[in-house]
């Protein structure tokens, strides 16, 4: 058999299922560390519950990940998971659920096990959102759901470390509501609205704009340029307040 009737009869097993995001459809990609409870706190000792160190590679992986090739507007982070909003008009690809879905894990992969200086794996899912309202929320959740977790990280982990072990640490803190969460760490002498922001709300990326003087090498004169940088929000709002950073940050990428 000719190898291109070959590629032919083959490529279609690969293929049949190929689906593409519709057009005027906002994607959302969700990528998550695999097995990152036992990579990070037995394989590694990063500190608990929250490590700076820990923090910044997840913080470089997104930067990578929003310059890997797709028009990518905004990215969060908030323990080992990310979320990436892509630019409505982005057609990399074809918009194709399968390519975009194996690259951002493979990629992301590739990053922070070069970082870690051991394998790390990561996995990806793609949210497909019909209007903006509902990337707002989308947000807001991975928001919200950034404070829940740290909420129970700190009682979990002061538990921990005043002796109880994963189990009882566990049960003694499930059923809890908010406040006696709260009361719990207060008897430790910890405020969590006082814990770095950072921690209870995940962490943004986004391009901005940024004004620098060049050299124009024709006519050797001092010249004002515009160029794109990411810069990293550490002190995210909440609530209502985050849907309106997302919906303004949405505006202007949509002008672009």
């Amino acid at each position: 058999m000719k190898f291109d009737d070959l590629d032919k009869k083959l490529r279609i097993y690969e293929t049949y299922q190929d689906r593409q995001v519709l057009p005027g459809m906002y994607m959302v990609a969700r990528i998550d560390g695999r097995n990152f409870t036992k990579l990070t706190k037995e394989t590694h000792t990063f500190q608990a519950p929250f490590d700076e160190k820990f923090r910044d590679m997840m913080v470089e992986t997104v930067k990578h990940l929003i310059c890997c090739g797709f028009n990518i507007i905004y990215g969060f982070t908030e323990s080992d998971e990310i979320s990436l909003l892509f630019h409505l008009q982005e057609n990399t690809f074809g918009r194709k659920t399968r390519k975009l879905i194996s690259i951002l894990a493979g990629e992301a992969s590739a990053k922070f096990s070069s970082m870690l200086g051991d394998v790390a794996a990561f996995d990806c899912r793609i949210s497909e959102l019909p209007n903006a309202a509902l990337v707002e929320d989308y947000f807001r959740w991975r928001n919200e759901d950034a404070h829940r977790n740290a909420l129970n990280a700190h009682c979990y982990w002061n538990l921990r470390q005043n002796g109880l072990n994963k189990n009882e640490a566990t049960k003694r803190i499930e059923g809890l509501s908010v406040s006696m969460k709260n009361e719990l760490l207060h008897s430790y002498g910890i405020n969590f609205n006082e814990l770095p922001n950072w921690q209870k709300r995940g962490i943004g990326i986004y391009w901005k704009k940024v004004k620098s003087t060049g050299i124009n090498p024709l006519s050797n004169e001092k010249v004002e340029v515009v160029r794109r940088q990411l810069a990293v929000d550490m002190d995210l709002p909440m609530g209502d307040t985050y849907n309106r950073y997302i919906a303004e940050l949405i505006q202007k990428n949509e002008a672009l």
